[in-house]
């Protein structure tokens, strides 16, 4: 496999010839990307030149559907799924309530039970663990409290034939192991229930194929994988012509528009093609060769992960050897994204604050991953520090990080 091109990637998003951050480490990817120019040029064009309501008879109109057609399509291929599988919405948030909404209403009067962890960033929680007032049974999926590890073998005994519903997420974004995905699914499946995946800490990595991975949902934020502010969602065909219509009635028979009760962002949906637009420059620049969307985008994101491993590795054996911090999550590169959440001394936000005296953009708190925090006995008001980077952090960035963390703990 050929190695990621640094300096090409950079080259793809404006923010590095930023004179303002051009002496900055950016470690605080987890909260949010930096933007791709593809995604940029889109949505300065659907501004300038297409902003009227899509899919009237004139041209403006015409183009502007166009490229939020595309935009889904292109998306679709990526992720290995239909075309009409990928929706959008507002945030990952506001797209679960809507989905916790439709299991609310198919449980309504019916036994049944929704499975979550407690590892979660609360979006993957909190809105399930509200059907609780409506008479759904919430079983938690627990954590190791030593080291933030969901145990598939732990979930075995909650599985029973009153289950409709296992939600958890791919890799959270404290502790940062990457769950797998589909041994779990299979389980589930196996148990006749189905699966909510809480991607948005893994996409940035990587956008998985989802069609392989089997989730019936999978939910992921376009602004922190190099796209706009929208939260792009996945519903297999099996679960959402099941689940009741949460759109207009006379958008029943349209399976992207049965989750979308607000009316969509166009711009934002149509400059989404970005994202697919970089995987393919990508692949285009490391390859140079044929294949279809979803094959490119797998050879992109193998070349994603090889990278981040490689600079994690020297990053978490420096923490490793350091006795006054709390490593959450494995110890080791291998198995885990470049998330990386440490208990320190002091409050996460006070080391954050001295970092960027150094010019590292870090952060420190909770990261609305409270439940998890409580589950490992850190206190939320303390929070941790945050350490998270994507595939175009470079060595020479890392170094610095951990020439800065040395000065500052």
């Amino acid at each position: 496999m050929q190695k990621l091109d640094p300096d090409f990637v950079r080259a793809q998003f404006p923010a590095f010839q930023e004179p303002t951050l051009r002496d900055q480490a950016f470690f605080e990817n987890a909260g949010g990307s930096y933007v791709c120019r593809y995604v940029i040029w889109r949505l300065h064009r659907f501004y300038r030149e297409r902003k009227v309501q899509p899919y009237a008879p004139y041209a403006a109109s015409q183009a502007g559907g166009e490229e939020m057609d595309q935009a889904r399509e292109r998306l679709a291929r990526v992720l290995g799924v239909a075309t009409d599988e990928v929706s959008f919405g507002p945030s990952t948030t506001a797209n679960t309530y809507v989905l916790a909404n439709a299991f609310r209403q198919m449980l309504r009067g019916k036994p049944g039970a929704i499975v979550v962890t407690d590892q979660d960033h609360e979006a993957n929680s909190g809105p399930w663990r509200c059907l609780a007032e409506d008479g759904v049974e919430i079983r938690v999926w627990p954590i190791d409290p030593e080291t933030g590890h969901l145990d598939p073998d732990d979930l075995k005994p909650l599985l029973d034939d009153k289950v409709r519903l296992v939600c958890f997420p791919h890799c959270s974004n404290v502790v940062g192991e990457i769950n797998d995905v589909a041994r779990i699914t299979r389980m589930v499946h196996q148990a006749g229930a189905f699966v909510c995946v809480d991607g948005v800490s893994y996409a940035p990595h990587g956008l998985p194929n989802v069609g392989k991975l089997g989730a019936d949902i999978y939910l992921f934020s376009a602004y922190k994988t190099y796209g706009p502010h929208q939260g792009v969602m996945v519903i297999r065909h099996r679960l959402g012509d099941y689940l009741p219509n949460q759109g207009h009635y006379f958008n029943a028979d349209a399976l992207y528009k049965r989750f979308t009760p607000a009316g969509p962002d166009h711009a934002q949906i149509a400059a989404s093609a970005g994202m697919a637009d970089y995987i393919d420059a990508l692949y285009a620049h490391h390859a140079r060769a044929g294949r279809d969307q979803t094959a490119r985008a797998e050879v992109v994101h193998e070349m994603m992960r090889a990278h981040e491993e490689a600079l994690l590795a020297p990053l978490m054996e420096y923490l490793a050897g350091r006795n006054d911090i709390r490593i959450i999550g494995p110890r080791h590169a291998k198995g885990r994204a470049p998330t990386v959440a440490v208990e320190l001394d002091r409050p996460g936000e006070e080391a954050a604050t001295a970092l960027a005296a150094h010019g590292i953009m870090a952060g420190g708190g909770d990261f609305y991953a409270v439940r998890a925090l409580e589950a490992m006995g850190i206190d939320p008001e303390k929070g941790v520090l945050r350490l998270s980077f994507v595939h175009y952090t470079t060595a020479d960035e890392v170094d610095r990080l951990i020439h800065a963390l040395d000065q500052v703990l």
